[in-house]
């Protein structure tokens, strides 16, 4: 009976793949949530490039500003950048309305995209944009074909085309081939090179994935507390049981 349990399981990971979209992810992110200014770097990037569009709902810019070690007056000055203050959660400028009207759909709520997809979804996705012709934006995406997301980081990152390896290979399937990492062509460069702008992607990630879970931060701390009390007791425990029994033959 276990053994019929655990084929079915295994049989069903791959519908559970396409019922979330059979989506290509093809960059790897290591997330790290022990730098504390890779996260400052993202919170500021989202609210200098996403905030205008995307909320995060669930999350307060006061949470951020103490977890993050932020001064409050630092963020209110310059990283609240709507009509919000420092005790409201993070809503975006653009009416949902109005978004539908130009994108033709409202941009998502951020707040939980990391814990629903991903760490190596968000990085893959931030840098997957390629021109394409054939979209009202005039761009498209390795990882959501078709996307109505402009690219709104192509100030720093620049334009890049996708190379397709393979001839007669479709220039609108979103998927680079297939196999390992799409190959792209910057064709107009940014304000970082390519290097710079995949480290600024890993930042606005690492902030992502701190806003789907802050108490992650918490816990990290707490962990490294209990494992030095943990060596601290087992040396005690060990002299203890050294001096108790030092007499016995």
């Amino acid at each position: 009976m276990m053994r019929q349990l655990f084929i079915a399981l295994f049989l069903m990971m791959p519908l559970a793949a396409m019922a979330a979209g059979g989506e290509s992810v093809p960059f790897h992110h290591e997330t790290n949530l022990g730098n504390q200014a890779s996260l400052q770097r993202g919170a500021k990037m989202f609210m200098n490039y996403c905030s205008g569009c995307h909320s995060l709902q669930y999350m307060r810019y006061q949470r951020i500003s103490e977890d993050l070690e932020i001064p409050e007056e630092v963020m209110e000055n310059n990283l609240i950048l709507t009509r919000g203050k420092i005790h409201d959660t993070i809503q975006g400028t653009m009416s949902k309305e109005k978004a539908a009207e130009w994108f033709g759909k409202a941009p998502p709520d951020l707040t939980l995209t990391a814990r629903e997809r991903g760490a190596d979804w968000i990085y893959s996705f931030l840098l997957g944009f390629y021109l394409d012709d054939s979209r009202p934006s005039g761009v498209n995406n390795v990882v959501m074909s078709n996307t109505a997301m402009p690219a709104v980081l192509a100030p720093l990152q620049g334009f890049q085309v996708l190379k397709h390896e393979e001839e007669g290979e479709s220039e609108g399937d979103g998927h680079g081939g297939g196999h390992g990492e799409p190959q792209f062509e910057l064709v107009q460069e940014g304000q970082l090179n390519p290097a710079e702008y995949r480290a600024a992607a890993a930042d606005l990630t690492n902030f992502l994935v701190y806003v789907g879970e802050p108490v992650k931060l918490v816990r990290y701390s707490l962990g490294f507390k209990v494992i030095v009390f943990l060596l601290l007791f087992t040396a005690l425990a060990y002299m203890l049981k050294k001096e108790f029994w030092r007499d016995v033959h």
